[in-house]
């Protein structure tokens, strides 16, 4: 490379070209999916190639695609780059053992180059504008950031359908799983427990499975609140297909993302892979039934693995649908919750009834103030006769804690009712 980076870029430009697309081509194929102006249609074009090359998760391809940059990276391949010369890129210090990378990236290569195929990521780009489809980078508005914390695991580019409203929500979130095939006491608690973290600000990340995670997503619709779904397939074909119709709902107000460009199929390995978006998209996660070789597992292990708080609900002693969650109140460091409250307390220590919002003209809320700001949403507005059915009070009482909540700032009255400030 000379100093100036002239015939890096030049590089980088022969190996896209050697696809048979060009520049002009490319800018057109991309334009309808991009997101942020300022990328290069190349470099977009490159990411999206890399989702169709590279298994999700592929640290080969995290290594060599953060030295290089997705557009280098992707020339190196179809270049047929040698290994020495990837090897000296990726790791010019030399700190990692030379052999061990060396084989790294031979077996990696023989992985990708046979799947480097411009019809195919033309026919992925062509799917994603038809569909609405967006593919997002780092540093877009629409990008997870907690993922970035999976480093060379991390996902090189997403596949997106949603509002994109819905993504600043990410920020406060929590991943609700759980088995499949869900029992009626696992489903009751996801609904309320999805619900319930909606009311408190919270948005709703989980992989659109049947069972548990299908609840969890339809609860957060119900309450409008904001729903997050990430999938192990392409996004022109949702699985599984008995949630067609709940995955446009979450489109319409949430938001869909995948690895995966469109065309590709679900299989177990990319589930499993799924599983650690899910985990690191949110700042928490719980498991709300799960039985002892659940794939729910592997997501509370990513979420471990990350630092972020971990939580399972527990379940009959007899119920093997409840076995995993007991596994990982008895061998890991999952704290037992057992309603939204104590799931909200995974990210605001203390719950509400000791948060520092909670002090009303400088002394503590009243056990009164409490209940009906509990009963109260930050996106649902509620009429007095409904917080009272809810808090269990009669609805004078209401009225004059209301009263005394909106003059502390903490619950505000509009046309539609009273809600509670964030």
């Amino acid at each position: 490379m000379s100093e100036s980076g002239v015939d890096e870029r030049g590089s980088a430009a022969r190996g896209i070209a050697e696809l048979g697309i060009s520049d002009r081509e490319i800018a057109a194929l991309v334009r309808p999916v991009r997101v942020r102006p300022d990328v290069e249609p190349a470099e977009v074009f490159a990411r999206a190639t890399w989702t169709g090359i590279a298994e999700p998760g592929d640290r080969a391809a995290g290594l060599l695609v953060t030295a290089l940059g997705a557009r280098r990276a992707l020339a190196a391949v179809i270049g047929h780059w040698p290994v020495e010369r990837i090897i000296a890129e990726v790791d010019p210090a030399a700190r990692a053992g030379r052999a061990a990378l060396g084989r790294e990236m031979h077996d990696a290569l023989a992985r990708w180059r046979p799947r480097v195929n411009s019809a195919a990521a033309v026919r992925a780009l062509q799917s994603a504008a038809r569909i609405g489809c967006r593919l997002v980078v780092p540093g877009d508005d629409e990008w997870p950031g907690g993922v970035d914390d999976l480093g060379v695991h991390a996902p090189l580019a997403l596949w997106w359908r949603g509002q994109p409203e819905s993504m600043p929500a990410m920020g406060r979130s929590v991943a609700l799983v759980g088995a499949r095939a869900a029992t009626g006491y696992g489903e009751h608690v996801a609904m309320e427990a999805s619900a319930g973290l909606v009311d408190r600000g919270f948005a709703i990340v989980s992989g659109a499975a049947y069972g548990i995670d299908g609840m969890a997503h339809r609860a957060a619709l119900a309450s409008n609140g904001v729903t997050v779904a990430f999938l192990a397939g392409g996004l022109d074909r949702f699985y599984p297909s008995g949630h067609d119709a709940l995955l446009g709902s979450i489109v319409d107000t949430g938001a869909v993302l995948s690895e995966l460009p469109c065309g590709a199929a679900p299989t177990r390995w990319r589930f499993l892979q799924r599983n650690r978006l899910i985990a690191t998209a949110s700042q928490a996660t719980v498991v709300l039934e799960a039985g002892h070789r659940s794939g729910s597992l592997n997501t509370a292990g990513h979420a471990a693995a990350a630092g972020r708080p971990l939580g399972a609900v527990p379940g009959p002693v007899t119920s093997p649908a409840s076995a995993g969650c007991h596994r990982l109140l008895r061998d890991y460091d999952a704290r037992c919750v057992t309603n939204a409250a104590e799931m909200a307390e995974l990210l605001e220590p203390g719950g509400a009834a000791t948060a520092p919002g909670l002090r009303l003209g400088g002394g503590e809320a009243s056990p009164e103030q409490v209940r009906v700001l509990d009963a109260l949403s930050t996106r649902s507005a509620r009429d007095v006769n409904d917080v009272a059915v809810r808090t269990g009070m009669s609805p004078n009482a209401v009225i004059a804690v209301l009263g005394v909540l909106a003059v502390d700032g903490l619950a505000r009255e509009d046309e539609r009712g009273w809600l509670r400030r964030v």
